[in-house]
């Protein structure tokens, strides 16, 4: 069961603006490096079901989390059907993301209410994702579908939209500026952040201190 309500994580994911999205089969890697994000600041973390055993290393990590980390929000994303959906349910996620739209994984997470953000690429499937519950909705892949311009377009008839676009979102000031400048509740970030470099090199402070200096970006940007 979750640790965290859907309006806990949904308030948390806004609060912080940015949530790292990671995978790795190495379950030592992940703890060291949700260990480096979090001490940088991060709250919510999306680790993605991309391999197999992915459900495995999330199970384990979920519970190291819970007692080593208590104030991180871990969940999961990369996942596009309702049987997977009600898999992770089970390892406790505490929320999942999606590159897609699938309404039958919207009923699973509802029932259970765990936060549901799907992929979006237009407005109505925006639209449509709310009409199912979504609180936040994902931009994928956000500079394929139109960038910052989209989600300025986007919040101009629909002000109440909850936008969080991943790939091409970068920790520069430049970047964010564009992406928060235009509208959005939080981003996602993944291979720019945490880069191949510090995996390869085991170099966890350089992690926790670039994720430091996109908080630091994030709070002037935001005021």
């Amino acid at each position: 069961m979750a640790r965290f309500s859907r309006i806990q994580v949904a308030l948390e994911m806004e609060k912080t603006g940015m949530i790292p999205v990671f995978f790795h089969r190495d379950i030592e890697i992940c703890k060291q490096v949700l260990k480096a994000c979090y001490d940088g600041g991060v709250r919510v973390f999306e680790f993605t079901n991309r391999g197999d055993f992915a459900h495995e290393v999330f199970g384990e990590l979920n519970k190291w989390v819970a007692t080593e980390l208590p104030e991180m929000i871990l969940g999961i994303g990369s996942v596009i059907d309702p049987a997977t959906t009600a898999l992770y349910l089970q390892l406790g996620t505490n929320f999942i993301v999606s590159p897609i739209l699938n309404p039958e994984m919207a009923k699973i997470c509802n029932r259970r209410k765990v936060l549901w953000s799907p992929g979006c690429g237009t407005l109505s499937e925006i639209n449509y994702a709310e009409e199912l519950g979504a609180e936040i909705c994902k931009i994928f892949p956000g500079s394929s579908v139109g960038g910052p311009s989209f989600v300025k377009n986007v919040k101009g008839p629909c002000p109440w939209t909850k936008l969080m676009p991943t790939g091409g979102v970068e920790p520069t000031e430049q970047n964010l500026g564009d992406w928060f400048g235009a509208g959005v509740t939080c981003v996602g970030m993944g291979s720019q952040l945490i880069t191949k470099d510090i995996i390869a090199e085991g170099n966890y402070d350089a992690l926790t201190e670039k994720v430091k200096q996109a908080f630091a970006i994030l709070k002037q940007i935001r005021k």
